[in-house]
């Protein structure tokens, strides 16, 4: 094993789940991009995203109170890219990126169809830290593509091409190397190989 260097303290983690945040509504709808986000809780479920106060859907995800977190797949990794490049201020990356908005389940802001599946929050508190506010919110309703469920109900998202985000560039998720739990699962015991018994002369 290398030797490990010691840096002062930042924001390294990696991977992260690279997302189109939407926010607004059909008239003053915008998309911007974020890694900063992540599950908080599950009973009730809850999520969140860091967003810097000086950026156009800050002022939308305040006043209105919700906002929408799209899973964005390789197949539109230049315009995630974009979203997070250029401000809703002067651009509407819905048209600039030919991104559909689709409406959502339970929250007033649209979805991005493009994304095979949504997360759709209710802001219930704002926590200021520093660079960035940090907007929590119950996840009141989720959007999926339904070619991604099979006829049992289980969800395949290894089907959907998603990405990740580590250290300002974008990874194409790979082959699947585990499942949560696979280290402790009992391997099923196969039944014993049937042995024909030897006729007697």
């Amino acid at each position: 094993m290398a030797e490990k260097l010691k840096w002062n303290g930042g924001a390294l983690l990696a991977p992260l789940p690279a997302v189109l945040v939407s926010c607004g509504n059909d008239e003053k709808a915008n998309v911007f991009t974020v890694a900063w986000t992540g599950i908080t809780n599950t009973i009730p479920p809850k999520t969140y995203i860091s967003v810097r106060p000086s950026r156009y859907s800050y002022e939308l995800i305040k006043e209105s109170g919700e906002f929408i977190i799209n899973l964005p797949t390789t197949a539109i990794v230049k315009q995630l890219d974009f979203c997070g490049i250029h401000t809703g201020r002067k651009v509407d990356k819905f048209k600039k990126c030919n991104l559909t908005k689709e409406t959502a389940f339970s929250v007033s802001c649209p979805a991005v169809a493009e994304c095979p599946m949504h997360i759709e929050c209710r802001v219930t508190d704002v926590v200021p830290l520093g660079s960035h506010d940090m907007f929590i919110a119950d996840i009141v309703s989720c959007g999926v593509d339904s070619d991604l469920v099979d006829k049992s109900g289980k969800l395949h998202l290894e089907n959907a091409g998603l990405l990740a985000f580590a250290h300002g560039e974008y990874f194409a998720l790979g082959k699947r190397i585990g499942s949560f739990g696979f280290s402790v699962r009992k391997k099923s015991k196969g039944k014993p190989a049937h042995k024909d018994k030897k006729k007697s002369q």
